[in-house]
């Protein structure tokens, strides 16, 4: 399975080489017809624009697009990943061969409107809890994404300042409501869990009472997910816990009350709608042609 350790720039590279080429192929298949229109000697300068305010993200993927179709494409970002650009402002200007261009144009913009989106969304909750007196928390991102781009999705609220959860179930153990009653307790399942899955990178638990998260804690659990609890049981929580373990809290979070969970001192925050429900950034390209 993909393993990652903060998306290297080498890493990224190799992920958006390998998206974009999927995406070709869903996109182009044999070759693109309407492009076959433009002559071949034609050469064009095109400038990307970002009709709203967004946090760019998506550079990698976009210059993937380009190239495979364009190898020798000069590629200059005007606005850095990870930056936040102004509505109407220009943002990429390439200049290359016209058909490679037209039809590397909605594949580029597709992943970049899909990126900066989530790191977009990341961001204004990142920058929602960044002066919450004495808070820690993190903003988390969760396994609702869309099938087959989950890294990508990952990569991008990275780039918005959040933090990632496990990437799938090969990687890390959440125990839920279900897992706990299959296997006996809250006691049990932590038990088991240490002697099948030793390799995974963490093994959190989901509690819904404080009674659930004192046994937890009793029997060593290292981070515990609280489930839809109430600020004031959150409150409890963080005093029951008094620093034993990485306390995460889901369910219900949005941006109005993302700071009032924060105030507590709880950990992280995880929140499905970072990947899950976003719009995408809008992007244009606009084309000026010249002869070879």
């Amino acid at each position: 399975m993909t393993a990652y350790s903060d998306f290297s720039p080498a890493f990224v590279a190799e992920l958006a080489i390998a998206d974009v080429a999927r995406a070709f192929q869903e996109d182009v298949g044999d070759g693109d017809l309407t492009a076959g229109l433009v002559d071949p000697k034609l050469r064009a300068r095109a400038r990307v624009v970002a009709r709203e305010s967004a946090v760019i993200c998506g550079q990698p993927w976009a210059e993937a697009a380009l190239r495979q179709m364009d190898p020798e494409v000069d590629i200059s970002w005007l606005v850095p990943e990870g930056h936040r650009c102004n509505a109407d402002q220009v943002v990429l200007e390439i200049h290359g061969q016209a058909r490679a261009l037209l039809t590397a144009e909605r594949t580029a913009l597709n992943f970049m409107q899909l990126l900066s989106a989530v790191a977009t969304k990341t961001s204004d909750y990142v920058q929602a809890i960044s002066d919450v007196p004495g808070s820690q928390a993190r903003i988390v991102d969760t396994r609702k994404t869309l099938p087959g781009l989950r890294l990508a999705q990952k990569y991008a609220v990275h780039i918005g300042g959040g933090l990632n959860h496990r990437l799938g179930l090969y990687d890390a153990v959440l125990i839920k409501e279900n897992h706990i009653a299959a296997a006996g307790g809250v006691t049990a399942v932590l038990h088991k869990a240490a002697l099948v899955a030793p390799q995974a990178r963490f093994v959190e638990i989901e509690i819904e009472t404080l009674a659930q998260l004192s046994e937890a804690l009793d029997a060593g659990a290292g981070m515990v997910l609280l489930d839809n609890m109430g600020l004031s049981q959150l409150q409890e929580a963080v005093q029951l816990n008094a620093g034993r373990a990485i306390l995460e809290v889901s369910g219900g979070v949005n941006l109005s009350s993302v700071r009032a969970i924060a105030s507590t001192g709880v950990d992280r925050i995880s929140i499905g709608t970072l990947t899950k429900d976003i719009m995408a950034v809008d992007f244009s390209m606009r084309f000026a042609t010249e002869a070879l």
